[in-house]
């Protein structure tokens, strides 16, 4: 089985309610502690989504550090995007200030009906102020999401009337030249996201 099998298989085994697999694997190649290094790197796409401040962004340009974490949710997640999200702002708080300062995570919702700039802004402070929160056209944030190998599903209708947007729970990790080289799936332990973090860092300088 490849590598880039492998990776599939287990962004595609996480979702927001989804259990979370028990995953044995080999020492990553790249060094990472908790990530898995992507054979071939995603690039960041040229697409042009609205942040919070209801300004344009685009993720191959907008980004001001060196090295980008980027992760698609919502915020009426249930499960699996508040204890992502949670996690990558601890890893991140006790890194090196000067390390820390040099990583940036981007937030793209995956349910752009209701999440609203004000709304993911409010969602978004609960973890990180620094957070950059992204919304926009439904099939823009589908064909991003595609390029970098994250899966969006359909709606899931519940019986209290609501519903549930299914998809995949990676973290990507994007280096200098915007190349995503590496993922975390959900449940990393938060030391070696901190590892993985300075890691990346260091190898986007």
């Amino acid at each position: 089985m490849s590598c880039l099998l492998i990776i599939g298989l287990l962004v595609l085994l996480v979702g927001c309610t989804s259990p979370q697999p028990t995953v044995t694997r080999s020492p990553d190649p790249g060094g990472y502690l908790g990530g898995t290094s992507v054979p071939e790197p995603y690039q960041l796409p040229e697409a042009t989504l609205t942040d919070t401040s209801g300004n344009s962004y685009n993720l191959a340009t907008s980004p001001s550090k060196p090295a980008v974490l980027l992760f698609f949710g919502y915020t009426h997640c249930p499960d699996v995007c508040v204890t992502v999200l949670a996690d990558v702002a601890q890893a991140l708080n006790r890194m090196n200030p000067a390390d820390r300062d040099q990583v940036q995570l981007v937030f793209i919702t995956t349910d752009p009906a209701r999440d609203k700039p004000r709304i993911v802004r409010k969602y978004l402070e609960r973890f990180d102020p620094t957070f950059i929160g992204l919304t926009g056209e439904l099939s823009t944030i589908k064909a991003v999401a595609t390029r970098v190998g994250v899966h969006i599903e359909g709606r899931n209708e519940l019986p209290s009337g609501g519903y549930e947007v299914g998809h995949s729970a990676q973290v990507i990790g994007f280096n200098r030249d915007r190349q995503g080289v590496v993922i975390w799936t959900p449940e990393t332990p938060i030391a070696d996201l901190k590892h993985d973090f300075a890691l990346l860092v260091e190898r986007s300088r």
